[in-house]
């Protein structure tokens, strides 16, 4: 049990092991959308998001995700140039 919630304390921080804003936000975004998704692919119709708020909301967890995976890839090259 102590393994599953390190890793999923290890999935908010970043690669230096601090808490990182985007990936909560992203990872809470994409959350969000599936369990909204879900429940409305069993309601009517008439109770449904607008379509522009579920691709804002899918843009600002995949852009949240992909901001994170920018800074990972460049705080290495960083640390990289730093060390030498």
């Amino acid at each position: 049990m102590k393994k599953i919630l390190n890793w999923i304390n290890g999935l908010f921080k970043d690669e230096r092991g601090t808490p990182s804003s985007k990936r909560f936000i992203g990872i809470l975004c994409g959350i969000t959308l599936c369990v909204t998704l879900y429940v409305n692919s069993y309601t009517h119709g008439d109770i449904k998001p607008a379509d522009t708020l579920v691709q804002a909301v899918a843009m600002l967890a995949f852009g949240c995700l992909g901001l994170a995976s920018v800074d990972k890839i460049w705080g290495k090259r960083d640390n990289d140039k730093t060390e030498k």
